[in-house]
């Protein structure tokens, strides 16, 4: 079976117990988060302690500002009532790990087709640029009311994050989170380290 099987096989028990009143009436979002299509960011609502139906998505790769995400942003702000917009960016993101030169080489030797070259994948290496590069993007449009506060919320391994929003007092606030957060692991580290020495030693033959 395959997972789109699964899924429709999980979609009608899903139908049986689905109450209408959840989809009643227009969307009426609180914010809108563009994140990555990384499917570790999928629990929004877990990682942002928000209901679903106050979180309006847009996921793209990277998280990449696009034309289309731009679009998205204002019918979100415009049409919808999101008073404001995240970033959601995170560590490890698999756009890091190629360029766009790469991935149209590969994809033209894998099919035997080039017409589709050179194609935007909208791949990076800064993942802290990165997301300065897209808040700015948001920002700068002309059409996106200066009323609506554009952030990030950088999300970590461990489930940790922190928010800035591209100015100088937090990228400030950031780092010293940051260190904060590394001098806390250091201290589990020690203490287990520590712990350890304590225990009594095992002799060996």
């Amino acid at each position: 079976m395959s997972v789109i099987d699964q899924a429709l096989k999980a979609n009608e028990l899903y139908a049986k117990t689905y109450d209408p009143k959840w989809g009643a009436g227009p969307p009426k979002p609180k914010l809108a988060v563009v994140t990555c299509m990384d499917p570790r960011l999928s629990d929004l609502p877990g990682i942002l302690g928000l209901k679903h139906a106050d979180i309006d998505v847009i996921r793209t790769g990277g998280p990449a500002v696009t034309e289309d995400v731009l679009a998205e942003l204002l019918v979100s702000t415009r049409v919808l009532g999101s008073k404001e917009i995240m970033l959601l960016n995170h560590t490890g993101c698999g756009f890091t790990t190629f360029t766009d030169a790469e991935l149209n080489a590969k994809f033209s030797k894998l099919t035997g087709d080039a017409t589709p070259a050179p194609m935007r994948f909208f791949a990076f290496k800064d993942p802290e640029q990165q997301t300065k590069d897209q808040i700015e993007m948001v920002r700068s449009h002309p059409w996106i009311s200066k009323e609506v506060p554009g952030g990030l919320l950088w999300a970590y391994k461990s489930g940790d994050a922190v928010l800035g929003t591209g100015t100088g007092w937090p990228d400030v606030i950031v780092a010293v989170i940051m260190a904060i957060l590394a001098l806390q692991g250091a201290v589990l580290v020690i203490r287990q380290a520590v712990n350890e020495l304590r225990l009594p030693m095992i002799a060996t033959a």
